[in-house]
């Protein structure tokens, strides 16, 4: 019984912010970079959490979905000593009402592997329960048997690096729309890298880059935002002719749950 309540959650986190519908709507003028890349309308992105160490420097982002629950890559070595920021839009503001989360356990799947990249995707228990509201709310979780096709435009959100060689990430939360790759058309950029655990997404005048690591990509489904990949590896210079790669969120949603569960 508390498996299914807790896959009801993970499904419709919260009773008035319902996953993946946004209290301030997103504006997505089209295909437009991270790198040199487009401001998000502030806290339209309610899901977008900052992974960030004790001075407060961001390192890898994340994503809300469930007031308990973040996920983010494997690569980014969460420890229990860094902080969730909730709710942020501005790093360089005082003025938000930000959510300061501390660590309550890091979950690092079992067969994340360095070396491929494979099953690139950590789960972060916060000490405390996210707040709700307008500025913090969950994204919805794509199940094990959705497909999103190639060609789909999505969206994916961070403070990553807006040039491979900028000196510091913007302050502000960065947007680009991306359309989707069959691992087919990916294995063309990246050969026998691509596994079936990974989801490209770009090589369309558009690119995440180092700092959105983490981070989600985002689809819809029936009108919700729905976490498709999160942000994993990609050109060394953010080339944006060649598809970023993302953690497949349907492979990994087993593992998810389970977890989720047995914690």
């Amino acid at each position: 019984m508390a498996f299914l309540w807790i896959l009801s959650c993970l499904a419709f986190a919260g009773a008035a912010y319902g996953c993946g519908v946004p209290a301030i709507s997103p504006v997505i003028t089209g295909y437009s970079r991270i790198v040199n890349g487009e401001e998000a309308v502030p806290h339209s992105w309610p899901w977008q959490v900052s992974l960030q160490d004790f001075t407060g420097f961001h390192f890898c982002g994340g994503s809300l979905i469930s007031e308990n629950w973040v996920v983010t890559a494997a690569h980014c070595g969460v420890r229990t000593s860094h902080r969730v920021i909730l709710g942020e839009h501005d790093h360089d503001s005082n003025s938000e009402a930000i959510q300061t989360m501390k660590v309550g356990g890091v979950f690092q799947h079992p067969s994340y592997n360095p070396f491929t990249i494979d099953n690139d995707i950590t789960l972060v228990k916060l000490a405390s329960p996210a707040i709700l509201n307008s500025h913090v709310s969950p994204v919805c979780v794509a199940e094990t048997g959705d497909n999103f096709p190639g060609g789909m435009k999505c969206v994916t959100t961070g403070w990553g690096l807006t040039n491979h060689n900028a000196l510091e990430t913007p302050p502000l939360l960065q947007q680009a729309a991306l359309p989707l790759l069959t691992n087919t058309e990916c294995q063309r950029f990246w050969g026998n890298k691509i596994s079936s655990v990974m989801i490209c997404a770009g090589a369309a005048g558009a690119s995440s880059c180092m700092g959105d690591s983490g981070g989600p990509l985002v689809c819809q489904k029936a009108g919700a935002w729905t976490l498709v990949g999160i942000v994993s590896w990609g050109s060394g210079t953010c080339s944006v002719s060649s598809p970023g790669v993302y953690a497949r969120v349907t492979e990994l949603r087993e593992w998810m749950d389970k977890t989720i569960a047995a914690n």
